[in-house]
């Protein structure tokens, strides 16, 4: 029993060693997969990208992977552990990754190729005294990630951030620009990993000035004018109530009549409403009103309001009421807002004008038929006198005796 105890005490002692070994290999082959090195490059398209291996030791080769499969020498020069894309293209992104002699992963990389920061388009509109929106379009695709810094400057030369609304893409606005310094310039600098680039739009604080349309545009009749609507108008609400003492705008307002190609215009400072005196009776009429800032002439004018369709009063045929002496009562009418409608009376007209202009055309066929055939007559007909004119000669001249 003596003897036999250090035997099983050594077979036992060799399991444990053996077991302990298994686990630390193991674990030190989980470490080396969990712990590799993980890296973001990025680089241009067209053009030779390097990528390193970090983990190789000098001189010591390498094997460079794509996405789990060998890179093909014809892509690649693979020189001291690095990898040389000579021409670097869509198709060679992806994730690299190096490995030693025995397979063991050293590092991963994965590539991201692209191109330099560009120029970008910068348009700005300042739709009141109090604010300035800008936005911008990139005018080339990177396919990196990119950002923006935006920021101004006036006449004093001093540079404030121009502030991004991140809700908004690749917007900012100035609040309360300064009114005595109309020059404006707005810098857009783009930045990605493979550098930064920057914009810069000039522009005249005055003539960028462009008001909001008009809003809540309504028309409506007045009883017993056939030739009259009364238009009213809110100002934008982008233009405040507190801005309408010291900046006023005057409107312009355009009508015509469903049908006509011809817009009729009237023009009012500061009044919300306007009344049509010569609209056509009985016809649909298309309405728009658009702003401007009064005081500034070199500002721009809004867009125009939404198309809005009324047709003024017509007579009832209803038996007549009674109503109160005094100025004609304005009715609501039900109008509705459109861009392009068609005025069925203005197709009845014009198809009445078409069968008029026919009837006239047959009319002046037959005629001109009818005198032809009458001159034709009276032709034969004198052909006709005369041949019996000679006849009766020639039988005289037969009955005188010779």
């Amino acid at each position: 029993m003596n003897h036999r105890c250090p035997v099983y005490c050594h077979v036992l002692v060799g399991l444990i060693v053996i077991g302990v070994i298994y686990l630390f290999s193991v674990n030190i082959k989980s470490e080396i997969w969990t712990n590799g090195v993980s890296d973001v490059q990025f680089g241009r398209l067209g053009s030779r990208v390097t990528l390193t291996c970090g983990g190789s030791l000098g001189g010591s080769p390498v094997e460079w992977r794509l996405n789990g499969s060998s890179v093909q020498p014809w892509q690649a020069q693979i020189s001291e552990g690095s990898l040389t894309l000579l021409n670097a293209t869509h198709s060679m992104e992806g994730n690299y990754s190096c490995h030693d002699e025995r397979g063991t992963l050293l590092q991963t990389i994965k590539l991201r190729l692209g191109h330099q920061p560009y120029f970008v388009h910068i348009s700005c509109r300042v739709p009141n005294h109090n604010k300035i929106n800008c936005s911008w379009t990139p005018t080339k695709t990177t396919h990196l990630p990119t950002r923006y810094i935006s920021s101004f400057s006036t006449n004093a030369g001093v540079v404030e951030p121009c502030e991004q609304d991140f809700n908004r893409e690749n917007e900012c606005s100035i609040t309360d620009p300064p009114l005595w310094a109309p020059k404006l310039l707005v810098n857009i600098t783009e930045i990605n990993p493979l550098g930064s680039n920057s914009t810069i739009f000039r522009g005249d604080y005055h003539q960028l000035l462009k008001p909001d349309p008009p809003e809540d545009v309504t028309v409506v009749q007045v009883d017993g004018q056939p030739t009259q609507l009364l238009v009213q108008w809110k100002y934008p609400e982008s233009w405040p109530d507190e801005m309408t003492g010291a900046f006023p705008l005057k409107f312009l307002l355009r009508y015509r009549p469903i049908g006509s190609s011809f817009w009729s215009a009237l023009e009012t400072e500061e009044n919300s409403s306007l009344r049509i005196m010569d609209a056509l009776a009985g016809h649909l009429h298309q309405i728009q009103v658009k702003a401007q800032d009064a005081l500034n002439n070199y500002s721009q004018w809004s867009e125009w309001s939404h198309v809005v369709e009324a047709r003024p009063w017509t007579e009832s045929w209803d038996e007549p009421t009674e109503e109160p002496f005094g100025i004609p009562s304005v009715k609501s009418f039900p109008v509705r807002a459109t861009d392009k409608s068609p005025d069925s009376s203005a197709d009845q007209n014009g198809s009445l004008g078409l069968l008029v202009l026919v009837g006239l055309f047959l009319a002046i066929i037959v005629a001109v038929l009818l005198t032809i055939i009458a001159l034709l007559w009276v032709r034969q007909k004198k052909q006709d006198i005369v041949k019996n004119q000679e006849l009766s000669s020639m039988v005289k001249m037969k009955s005188i005796p010779i």
